[in-house]
């Protein structure tokens, strides 16, 4: 594992100033409902949380993946929010407001920062869905006994193998394209196979991170071991052409060694999950660990997207 010896952080004072006014423009543009901004102090830096939904009940925790923060839940927060209350972050080490004091160098520290926010907001009992670098992180928290959380949902998670060559070039093909004029660059989203290319805030939010250094561990595969640790409610929901992850391989992988997870290959979508089937995603969220709603069955390592 790649270990960083500085916090990340933007390139100057003003290109965060810069950052920051896209990124307010843009949260009073796309957030859907009332919220509260929170900041609370971690052992590795300053995080801010918004807020929405009910005041009281067992949160849904949200994490983003790398080089995003709590605006990527945009489209999550309403359907959410009408009945659990909702903790949007902006993660450590990613571009956002919150603020890395201190370097993250193993993926305990990744999950000591998440421990704290739980901790801070007082959540005993949180529902934590977390993408791609999201739910790496959401297990780093299980893994380091921080406690607090009753329920995972990982989306197309980082950490269940070692990063693909095939992972960099997606991720590099997305950002060349990012560069496009809206109608070609919504084009090219279906030829790269990544959809948040059609997400027009989210691609100029992108593009106004440039500027930021992102310093952060690059997980390393868990072993049997370690996944068997995790001792809450997991379900995992996977892209059927994921660029990070083999799903079949993993779904097949997890049956094995871990069988009270659940896992679902969603048809029809890549590692950019959560933009391609956001209503599937939240539906997801708000029906586990409980049985599903009439009409909406969910079996365990599914490969159908009901």
């Amino acid at each position: 594992m790649r270990m960083p010896d500085r916090p990340s952080a933007f390139t100057s004072d003003s290109a965060r100033d810069k950052y920051y006014a896209v990124y307010d423009r843009l949260l009073g543009e796309l957030w859907p409902v009332p919220v509260d901004a929170i900041d609370v102090e971690t052992r590795a830096g300053i995080v801010r949380i918004h807020r929405a939904g009910p005041a009281e009940g067992d949160p849904v925790v949200l994490l983003a993946g790398a080089g995003a923060n709590a605006l990527a839940w945009y489209r999550y927060i309403e359907p959410l929010a009408r009945t659990r209350p909702v903790l949007a972050v902006d993660p450590l080490g990613e571009p956002g407001r919150s603020v890395q004091r201190r370097p993250l160098a193993t993926g305990a520290d990744v999950g000591g920062w998440v421990t704290d926010v739980l901790a801070a907001v007082g959540a005993e009992r949180a529902h934590v869905a977390g993408f791609s670098a999201g739910g790496w992180a959401a297990v780093e928290q299980q893994l380091g006994g921080g406690g607090r959380v009753a329920a995972l949902t990982l989306v197309d998670p980082g950490g269940f193998a070692p990063l693909p060559r095939r992972f960099i070039r997606w991720a590099l093909a997305g950002a060349l394209a990012s560069m496009l004029p809206r109608t070609l660059r919504h084009r090219m989203a279906r030829v790269v196979d990544n959809g948040v290319l059609r997400e027009d805030g989210l691609v100029e939010l992108m593009r106004a991170g440039w500027s930021f250094r992102r310093r952060v561990p690059i997980p390393p595969a868990y072993t049997d071991e370690q996944i068997r640790e995790v001792s809450v409610p997991v379900q995992v929901l996977l892209g059927a052409r994921s660029a990070l992850l083999d799903a079949q391989a993993l779904a097949a992988r997890l049956a094995d060694i871990a069988p009270s997870w659940r896992v679902e290959i969603v048809p029809g979508t890549g590692h950019s999950l959560p933009v391609e089937a956001p209503d599937l995603v939240a539906e997801r969220i708000l029906n586990f660990p409980g049985p599903a709603r009439p009409g909406a069955p969910t079996p365990k390592h599914s490969t159908n997207n009901r």
